[in-house]
């Protein structure tokens, strides 16, 4: 093989391997291109995703007030339950009194 054909071999070569790349590139993008209507598909979405994790973001928020809320009646309810629990006690511990008093005076 001379000088000649080795070029032209090499050159012939390189043409192939540049012809078979731009092949495979005009492959790629065909089989990726994304459309305009895939884009707008991808917009909408994401405008739903954001506005759903708006709507968590308030009912999260609403869940926990209304737990403060909710534990802060529970604990005045359990505040008055324990006055009542008392009173109910002092009241019970009166009338005991009363009716030993009573006793003490219907038996004189």
């Amino acid at each position: 093989m001379n000088r000649t054909e080795f070029i032209i071999a090499t050159a012939v070569i390189l043409f192939v391997a540049f012809c078979l790349g731009w092949f495979a590139n005009w492959l790629i993008h065909r089989f990726t291109r994304v459309s305009k209507a895939d884009i707008g598909e991808l917009e909408r979405m994401a405008q739903e995703l954001h506005e759903a994790e708006e709507t968590r973001d308030q009912a999260i928020t609403y869940m926990q007030q209304r737990e403060a809320e909710l534990s802060n009646q529970l604990a005045q309810t359990e505040a008055e339950l324990s006055a009542t629990m008392e009173g109910l006690r002092e009241a019970r511990h009166e009338a005991e009194e009363m009716r030993a008093y009573i006793e003490r005076m219907n038996n004189r």
